[in-house]
């Protein structure tokens, strides 16, 4: 009989992520995350393969957490362009306040493994996919209710709000200053147009 699993899947996730996110895939050792999660090479292999298995559950981790994240802003009353104001000011006080400097770990991804690694840029892509389609979905509902214009392009402004919230995430790694992010994040506001 397989003896049970003594520690918390999330929690270990939680903690690999973490890892990659600050220091990158090639730059991750499996001690950095064994140090990071408390488990044993031979628990993390059991548990999530090798170090690239671990990752690509790492990306789905921050994927789902991103989402529910997106889900919950754009659900906010009083209507769209608040929501996503909201969003955006959260968004930049994480950048400011230092935790948010690390830029996206999708992002980064991107940057590092897109040459040598399919699978993992075809996650990230995936996964900018789901964020775009969440952007839409909120955005097809405020169409609906005449919050925006009713010749609203979705799709495109879907894209350029997660082309935005990725640039203000770059910018904010090198550039973390409050008013530059906020006169970015209020030309994406502006692409919402206003209802009159």
């Amino acid at each position: 009989m397989a003896r049970p699993r003594e520690f918390n899947v999330d929690t270990v996730l939680e903690s690999a992520m973490q890892v990659f996110w600050a220091k990158g895939y090639e730059s991750t050792s499996l001690d950095d995350l064994c140090k990071a999660t408390g488990l044993g090479r031979s628990s993390l292999y059991a548990a999530f393969g090798d170090k690239r298995a671990l990752l690509l559950s790492s990306l789905d981790r921050y994927e789902e957490r991103g989402i529910a994240r997106i889900v919950a802003a754009l659900s906010r009353p009083p209507n769209i362009r608040k929501a996503v104001a909201a969003f955006l000011d959260d968004f930049i006080d994480e950048i400011v306040a230092g935790p948010g400097r690390r830029g996206c770990f999708l992002g980064n991804c991107a940057a590092e493994l897109s040459r040598h690694d399919r699978e993992a840029t075809a996650r990230v892509r995936r996964s900018l996919e789901r964020i775009e389609g969440t952007f839409r979905d909120a955005l097809v509902r405020a169409r609906v209710r005449g919050e925006i214009d009713a010749t609203s392009d979705v799709d495109a402004l879907a894209r350029f709000l997660v082309a935005g919230i990725q640039g203000l995430r770059l910018v904010g790694k090198a550039k973390p200053d409050r008013a530059a992010l906020d006169d970015i994040a209020a030309v994406m506001l502006n692409c919402l147009g206003r209802k009159s």
